[in-house]
């Protein structure tokens, strides 16, 4: 099984991050209402980033990461060098 980190970035600008074993239904679910209270109210979202893991500790891990130790310049700098199309060539996640 994989585990991913993602960040998503929410219609106001900001980013949301986050782990998940199944990609495209978190964002399926962050998109109807369902996925967390900060993105609820954030609609819709889109996948900014992800990064592949085989263990949900090490997804955990990064995830923690960029959250408490990353400034949003910082992330959008992540973003910018990991660009990704997800719905046109990751559509299996």
């Amino acid at each position: 099984m994989q585990f991913y980190t993602y960040i998503v970035t929410c219609s106001d600008g900001t980013f949301y991050t986050g782990y998940t074993n199944n990609l495209k239904k978190r964002i399926e679910t962050h998109n109807k209402g369902k996925g967390s209270k900060y993105t609820r109210s954030r609609r819709p979202v889109r996948l900014s980033y992800y990064k592949i893991f085989e263990t949900k500790h090490d997804a955990m891990s990064w995830e923690a990461i960029i959250k408490n130790r990353m400034t949003h310049n910082q992330k959008k700098e992540l973003i910018e060098k990991n660009k990704i199309d997800y719905y046109n060539e990751h559509d299996n996640h």
